[in-house]
């Protein structure tokens, strides 16, 4: 958009001619090499809402609108990002040392389910001390309620949860608070509902490739490798997000030369230079090489999330060892505290690695580890919350083990304050493609759980059914309660512990080699060997009595156990 023209480009190879509809005006698109159509014009102004016509005259909304009318098939909006006033256009970010992450679904986390609903929840997170927030997907989607994981146009925000002023307000009075903002972004699929490039472009999709989820992206086209890193720039630039979490990289197949995870974080970083940008990948590879160093600075991506260290300790706290937690049934030990302490249970594969080698050891804040997200909570069964699954003693300990071990903690809405209303999967789908979601949440619940005794798969919650979405929401009366109270002081004491004791560890630069120490079963024994200091973590996840190597120093943080035995937490510091 400049001096009055708008530029309108749509790649559609398939198609011999484009017509751009709006406000009455039919405006023939140039035909250009490589199957793009393009036009500017002065005759279609912000606000407005356009439509393209193809060879057929049947009528598209734009792969890459900005906004939507109303649903991901209906007129797009010509959105002018410039006309936003930033209160903190100042804004430099936080270093990714200070991360304490709070994962939330817009349209559950308020009643209203809106972005200017959830500004007014900002000073409650604030004060318990979280310093990013990560918003699950809100590109548009199908239907006005879902996960947000089955996005058609990548670059509208759904329209349920506000418009993109909204957007940029919650983002803007975050900044306010001093609080980072990332958005989690699908790009290894798009949804089953309103995408037209399969029919404008099919070279959009792989040929032989298929996700879980769908077609393949062919990453190896140049408009395809653009289209996403466009994306992400989008979000960063015009939006001002803080940085992204990449949902299941290791569905991103690229056969270049030069791999599209690759060139897009480096694009993000030549290109996003005046404040600090954080980009954390979901990578079930497991691929250090993505998380490179250059002189131990960030040199694609900044963390990952840390699913080992979750599917441990949740055998550990539940007992639950079958679907994605029986690779650890037998050695749960040994996993959860390699997994605690290095973060990494295996070397990275030659097959499986892009880039150069990683740099040894890695930092400690490349991982980013969790008790609960919104897959471990939400593709349960019945969504049940952590702390209804297990002993609310063993719960403190996992919880003082998340925030005062080194990696990065991430907190699922309503952990703060011991929420224990269920969060489930729900979509807004019709017809077939809701009968098929509700066929295959019984497979989902036996991978997270399975069902529970006395349940069958008739008493599931039907996902597409409102009411399922509805009682996915905070009761933010709770976290008022006593019982609320009690549980947001322990997670705020924790929080402002690690900002003050653990943070200006990881903040010297060094990335220590960790010791595991040897220990009773179901027990912990790590020391972490910065350079100045040594901070130790001794940890009793069972109710017997227990026996681990003592340690030195000042104790930072200790829950003894009730009596002689059960879990029990200690936490120290020393000089090294």
């Amino acid at each position: 958009m400049q001096d009055g023209q708008v530029r309108f480009r749509l790649w559609a190879p398939a198609e011999d001619r484009v017509t751009l509809i709006s406000g009455g005006h039919e405006i023939t698109m140039h035909t250009q090499a490589d199957g793009w159509h393009e036009v500017e014009t002065d005759l279609v102004k912000p606000g407005s809402p356009y439509l393209y016509r193809l060879a057929d005259d049947s009528e598209i909304a734009d792969p890459a609108s900005h906004a939507q009318l109303a649903d991901v098939e209906g007129p797009s909006i010509v959105t002018d990002h410039e006309s936003y006033a930033w209160r903190n256009a100042g804004w430099k970010g936080r270093p990714w040392e200070d991360a304490v992450i709070y994962e939330l679904h817009i349209g559950t986390f308020t009643p209203q389910g809106t972005f200017r609903a959830a500004i007014d929840h900002l000073p409650h997170l604030h004060d318990i001390g979280i310093t990013v927030i990560e918003i699950m997907p809100v590109a548009h989607f199908s239907g006005r309620r879902g996960w947000g994981y089955d996005g058609v146009l990548h670059y509208a925000p759904h329209p349920a949860y506000g418009t993109p002023d909204d957007l940029k307000a919650l983002v803007d009075v975050a900044h306010d608070h001093g609080i980072m903002v990332l958005l989690d972004v699908v790009y290894n699929h798009f949804g089953p509902v309103g995408n037209m490039l399969h029919r404008i472009a099919p070279p959009f999709f792989h040929p032989e490739r298929h996700t879980p989820w769908g077609a393949a992206l062919a990453f190896e086209r140049e408009p395809v490798r653009r289209y996403f890193i466009d994306n992400a720039l989008h979000w960063l630039l015009d939006y001002r997000f803080d940085g992204l979490r990449f949902d299941a990289t290791e569905e991103i197949v690229d056969e270049s030369h030069y791999h599209v995870l690759l060139e897009m974080a480096a694009t993000i970083r030549q290109t996003v230079t005046d404040r600090q940008v954080h980009l954390v990948v979901e990578d079930q590879a497991k691929r250090k090489s993505l998380l490179n160093r250059d002189g131990g600075n960030v040199h694609h991506y900044t963390a990952a999330w840390n699913d080992v260290f979750h599917h441990a300790l949740h055998i550990i706290a539940t007992g639950e060892d079958g679907g994605h937690y029986a690779k650890y049934r037998d050695n749960t030990d040994d996993v959860l505290r390699r997994a605690t302490a290095r973060g990494f249970v295996s070397e990275d594969r030659e097959s499986d690695r892009v880039g150069p080698l990683p740099q040894k050891p890695l930092p400690q804040q490349v991982n980013v580890n969790f008790l609960q997200n919104h897959d471990q909570v939400g593709n349960r069964a019945f969504g049940e919350r952590l702390l209804t699954l297990t002993d609310p003693a063993l719960y403190r300990v996992m919880s003082a083990l998340l925030f005062l071990a080194p990696p990065v903690p991430l907190l699922f809405m309503g952990e703060e304050f011991g929420e224990r209303r269920p969060f489930h999967f729900f979509a807004d789908f019709d017809g077939e493609l809701a009968e098929a979601t509700r066929a295959g949440r019984i497979d989902e619940a036996e991978n997270f759980g399975g069902l529970p005794d006395g349940k069958t798969a008739d008493d599931l919650p039907d996902p597409n059914d409102e009411q399922t979405f509805l009682a996915s929401k905070l009761d933010w009366n709770h976290a008022a309660s006593p019982e609320g109270q009690r549980h947001g002081a322990l997670v705020r004491s924790l929080i402002r512990l690690r900002q003050a004791k653990i943070r200006p560890l990881l903040a010297e630069g060094e990335a220590p080699e960790p010791s595991i120490l040897p220990s009773d079963p179901g027990t912990l024994a790590i020391d972490w060997h910065f350079a100045e200091k040594t901070l130790s973590i001794r940890a009793n996840l069972t109710h017997d009595k227990w026996n681990w190597p003592s340690s030195s120093g000042e104790t930072v943080f200790e829950i003894p156990a009730v009596g002689d035995a059960g879990p029990s937490i200690a936490v120290s510091i020393r000089p090294t």
